[in-house]
């Protein structure tokens, strides 16, 4: 089901400041700071070969983003994942006892529709599932 990574998320207190890191100092290419209500972050994409780099900040200081940079500091937060079809995914991972923190795919980041799959039943790393939003109106 898995196709190949997609980006690998990297925990910050300040997205600004970590994007000049990587545009300025590490030279990445990267495209400008969105903000997603539903996930409660603000995020900026850079690319190295056919990855992105998702540097990743809390926009709620009482979430679950918040509280991992509390207890481990800035760091690796998550590895996302394409698939063909989320839901698919989903309901796959689920029938083979993986815990869920996404029941149905939402709206992500880069126009795609996105899940997580729980860490305590992926060897302590918090997972991403991807797959290309549809058009719309189809």
């Amino acid at each position: 089901m898995l196709k190949k990574i997609n980006h690998i998320a990297v925990a910050v207190n300040d997205v600004e400041a970590s994007s000049r890191l990587f545009s300025e100092v590490l030279g990445l290419p990267g495209g400008g700071i969105e903000v997603f209500d539903n996930f409660e972050v603000k995020v900026a994409f850079f690319t190295i070969g056919e990855v992105k780099i998702e540097l990743v900040e809390p926009l709620n200081p009482e979430g679950g983003l918040a509280k991992f940079l509390a207890k481990r500091g800035e760091g690796v937060h998550h590895i996302a994942f394409d698939v063909d079809d989320v839901a698919a995914a989903l309901s796959h991972y689920k029938a083979k006892g993986v815990r869920l923190i996404n029941e149905q795919p939402e709206p992500g980041a880069n126009d795609t529709l996105v899940a997580f799959l729980h860490p305590k039943s992926t060897g302590g790393v918090l997972l991403e599932l991807c797959q290309p939003a549809p058009p719309a109106g189809g």
